[in-house]
């Protein structure tokens, strides 16, 4: 017996190898504070699990939740991105609720590519969009990006015969792992090279909420007619600190929606009506407390910035996400320098390598982490001899 051959090009995922790896130094007795995951270190607002704590206590509300999301999911849905970003959304043909971000991700290139076709994903990506296309046995052509173009793709770069037989495209920002963000002007070029080579632009949008200094990311989807080829992709996790109850959404594109709906209703049963009401209540209530959130998170950014840069490493300030992107110093690699940091002190960090060629020569560092720990993690970081 043997698994699929697809599988071949699909490696376990890099934070559960990963994540192996340290279980088993922890249990050698290594000390581990992790800066490798972008995880909220905190709970979501007390509203948000008390919405949940009521639905669950409703004996009515623990069968089959239904594929396409509760009309009161989906109306809290089109609320947000009328509100945050001013677009308009029909909840019943442009908005589909997901088992966290992820699985949609993921999903999306089995509703919409063929063997032959072509995603283009970013280099250094999330590693679930090039993943996605080759569970789906396309073909996948990685656009580099560049500090010297704001970690933004070139799109003129990109070769006709690529862009021909792509079907599907990938951008992110605010961005993992760079923590990059991107101009209106981006999503303006690229909604329109996606028109003019009939792409789909998928934008994953899991950081929107997450910005410093009065930075407000903006959507793919305000760009005007935008949802004739876009889809969107937005999460609870990062912006309500609800990474394990994993609930997102795709909206935009009608067709797009329509087609992941249809792939997903043969794969999963739906969303726990209890984590549906709970989300309509973190989408519907105050989102005040998001601003001291961020300035908390924007200390932690400042603290591992004077930290990366006084060892000597390269470190643009994020606007945005919840990650430090840090050139490692000469003569390391992306892998020996966070190796080094591991086996001497603890402190799990990224290797850029994980998310792609163009990432080596780069770690990431996630701002994550409780705060009194991370300072832990920075000081010891401060003690390794470079």
């Amino acid at each position: 017996m043997r698994p699929a051959k697809r599988l071949d090009n699909v490696p376990m995922y890099v934070f559960a190898a990963h994540g192996a790896r340290l279980r088993k130094l922890a249990e050698d007795g290594l000390d581990i504070i992790r800066l490798d995951i972008g995880e909220p270190d905190e709970p979501p607002p007390a509203f948000i699990i008390d919405a949940m704590e009521a639905s669950a206590n409703n004996p009515k509300n623990h069968g089959y939740a239904g594929y396409a999301g509760r009309p009161e999911l989906k109306r809290a849905i089109v609320d947000y991105y009328q509100s945050r970003f001013g677009v308009t959304l029909d909840g019943a043909s442009e908005v589909l609720p997901l088992i966290g971000s992820k699985e949609g991700l993921a999903h999306i290139a089995l509703a919409w590519l063929d063997p032959g076709d072509i995603a283009i994903v970013p280099d250094p990506g999330y590693p679930t969009y090039q993943m996605g296309a080759k569970l789906a046995d396309a073909d996948v052509y990685f656009v580099s990006l560049e500090q010297r173009l704001g970690w933004l793709p070139d799109l003129q770069a990109i070769p006709d015969d690529v862009a021909r037989r792509a079907r599907l495209m990938w951008v992110s920002y605010p961005n993992n792992p760079t923590g990059a963000v991107a101009p209106f002007s981006f999503y303006e070029e690229a909604v329109a090279f996606c028109r003019r080579n009939e792409i789909l632009l998928c934008s994953d949008l899991p950081y929107a909420d997450v910005c410093f200094e009065g930075y407000d990311a903006p959507s793919a989807l305000s760009v005007p007619g935008a949802k004739d080829v876009t889809l969107e992709f937005n999460s609870l996790s990062k912006s309500h600190h609800m990474a394990g109850w994993r609930v997102g959404m795709a909206v935009g594109n009608s067709v797009a929606v329509k087609a992941l709906l249809q792939a997903k209703s043969n794969i999963d049963s739906g969303i726990f009506r209890p984590l549906q009401d709970a989300a309509t209540a973190a989408l519907n209530g105050d989102s005040e407390w998001m601003q001291a959130r961020n300035d908390m998170y924007q200390h932690r950014r400042d603290l591992v910035l004077e930290t990366v840069r006084d060892m000597g490493l390269e470190a643009d300030t994020p606007r945005a996400s919840l990650y430090v992107w840090a050139r490692v110093p000469e003569g390391y690699t992306s892998k020996g320098f966070a190796d080094k940091i591991l086996l001497e002190t603890g402190v799990s960090i990224t290797p850029g390598d994980a998310y792609g060629p163009s990432g080596a020569g780069y770690v990431r560092i996630s701002i994550g982490q409780e705060t009194g720990k991370l300072q832990e993690a920075l000081a010891r970081m401060r003690t390794v001899t470079l």
